[in-house]
């Protein structure tokens, strides 16, 4: 299969796995790094079969590929690859983590703040979260 196929399908069956549509994860700019991972961490057969089976996140599967449904879920929402240890993909993973956005968040450590920031007071005109109050 074409490598620009087998992105293309990555991404969809990522976009079904998360509940984030397909922009969303390409704004990540991990796509390529996340299917390079997975490829790996899962061997070229059972990436394959992930791909070729897994329709959505609630078919019908037998526990390997549910465990590999998982682990790229895993890979998206926290920016590593599970396991004892997990892998760590990199800063950018884990800032452009998905968890972050689910939550309406930015990483911690990664704006451009800097380290205390979340101490400061704010005038709430930035875009935040859409949460209010003081924060104390």
């Amino acid at each position: 299969m074409p490598f620009a196929d087998d992105l293309n399908r990555f991404a969809a069956l990522s976009a079904r796995l998360t509940g984030f549509d397909g922009v969303a994860l390409e704004a990540t700019g991990l796509t390529e790094a996340y299917r390079a991972v997975a490829v790996e961490e899962l061997g070229a057969k059972r990436y394959a079969r992930l791909l070729r089976e897994l329709r959505g996140p609630d078919d019908a599967v037998d526990g390997e590929l549910r465990e590999a449904a998982r682990a790229v879920t895993y890979l998206w929402y926290t920016g590593s690859w599970p396991g004892p240890p997990p892998i760590v993909v990199s800063p950018r993973a884990y800032a452009e983590a998905l968890v972050w956005k689910a939550a309406g968040l930015k990483a911690p450590a990664t704006d451009p703040g800097g380290y205390g920031s979340w101490g400061e007071a704010h005038d709430g005109s930035g875009s935040g979260n859409g949460i209010g109050g003081s924060g104390r």
